[in-house]
């Protein structure tokens, strides 16, 4: 079982994700923007971050996954992985996702399989 931090401004999203999550049984906890997901992957050192891009608050996922990358020395666990989960489906969005430090990108709308073979891949 591995602990996932699920961060998007959509509820339906966070549902749809934990529910798929906890029944391949892993522990799901949730975010719904840039600041809480800081904090609580500090607090609770996830093994993956699946991440929205556009979230209000300021702190969009692009920079969330900056400051995770950057902080992994400072409380954030190095072996934590980020997924960026994006309506944004072009070349260049995925690009950036991955200049930020993210180790994956899947572009909404994806399946429940699609999900859970790019976590299985992750973690």
């Amino acid at each position: 079982m591995k602990r996932i931090l699920v961060v998007d401004d959509q509820q339906d999203i966070r549902e749809l994700v934990r529910m798929t999550l906890e029944i391949d049984g892993h522990e799901v906890h949730e975010a719904d923007n840039g600041q809480a997901a800081l904090k609580l992957a500090g607090q609770l050192g996830p093994d993956l971050m699946l991440l929205d891009v556009m979230m209000p608050g300021g702190i969009d996922g692009l920079e969330v996954c900056r400051r995770i990358k950057q902080q992994a020395s400072a409380g954030t666990p190095a072996h934590m992985k980020v997924v960026m989960l994006s309506a944004l489906g072009m070349k260049a969005d995925q690009r950036n996702g991955l200049a930020a430090g993210a180790d994956g990108y899947l572009t909404k709308p994806f399946s429940p399989r699609e999900l859970l073979a790019v976590v299985a891949r992750m973690v």
